[in-house]
């Protein structure tokens, strides 16, 4: 009976395993080949060591990707709060308006912007100024809190949203101020979905780059521009070394959030 049950389990599995090894596993190793061999095939290290040009675009992209989770974390903590907060059918018309802006396309929204933020655009009419704001780094910032604000405020909210009530009360009961709920009770609780947050809104922030190509307007190049421009032009293996020190990058943030999430999860402030 037991083996019936891992036999039928692995043939429900192979073909999740199937499409992991097709469309994860598969294209991770091409792109790690072109990384570590010349435009002849032959095994080189020169593509790796050629990204020290890069390291003025790798910071930037790295301040700007910074820079848009601290705001979007700023920004979505409270909402997600209030929203916990909220009754069950105002809680599901802020779900509702906080999802909309993402049933449209990522271009679409960058263009949008590009609408409001233009100079002679919306914002420049309904203040009858003329600032100029995009091809600025405020105005990929901008773009980047915009578009990826959702994927901090949605864990955070679902982490606060399935705290025990009683939890406040207590807290309140005991002499706890609302600042104080928050900061010893509240926080720590849900500190596994701000950094799921946190991870969700850096990793498409620093290897966007759409959005920083058309609110950028040019001035400058972010990490993912470079990798596309060199796809483009067909410097494969450059692109290629970049996009894998960028996965090695992104996987090792990725395990020291888990872990430090792993490790503080549940815990409360004294």
């Amino acid at each position: 009976m037991t083996k019936k049950r891992s036999l039928m389990r692995s043939i429900a599995a192979a073909p999740h395993v199937f499409w992991a090894v097709l469309f994860i596993v598969l294209p991770l190793l091409i792109v790690a080949y072109y990384a570590f061999t010349d435009a002849d095939g032959a095994f080189s290290f020169e593509n790796i060591l050629s990204l020290a040009d890069y390291a003025d675009i790798f910071l930037l992209s790295l301040e700007l990707s910074v820079i848009a989770t601290l705001v979007c974390f700023v920004i979505g903590y409270p909402l997600a709060y209030i929203i916990a907060r909220s009754k069950p059918r105002t809680q599901k018309l802020f779900i509702m308006l906080l999802m909309l802006p993402m049933w449209t396309n990522l271009l679409i929204r960058t263009y949008s912007i590009m609408a409001i933020l233009d100079d002679g655009g919306f914002l420049n009419q309904l203040l009858n100024t003329e600032l100029h704001i995009i091809g600025t780094k405020g105005a990929v910032i901008f773009g980047m809190v915009y578009d990826f604000l959702p994927y901090m405020v949605l864990p955070i909210y679902t982490c606060i949203s399935k705290i025990d009530k009683h939890m406040w009360e207590a807290a309140s009961d005991l002499g706890c101020t609302p600042v104080r709920v928050i900061t010893k009770v509240i926080f720590p609780l849900s500190l596994s979905g701000v950094i799921s947050g946190i991870t969700m809104v850096f990793v498409p922030s620093i290897s966007t780059f759409y959005i920083s190509q058309k609110l950028g307007g040019g001035t400058f190049e972010l990490i993912g521009d470079t990798i596309e421009r060199q796809f483009v032009t067909g410097a494969l293996n450059t692109g290629a070394a970049i996009s894998f020190v960028m996965m090695i990058l992104i996987m090792i943030s990725l395990t020291v959030m888990n872990r430090f999430g792993d490790s503080d999860e549940g815990g409360i402030i004294v």
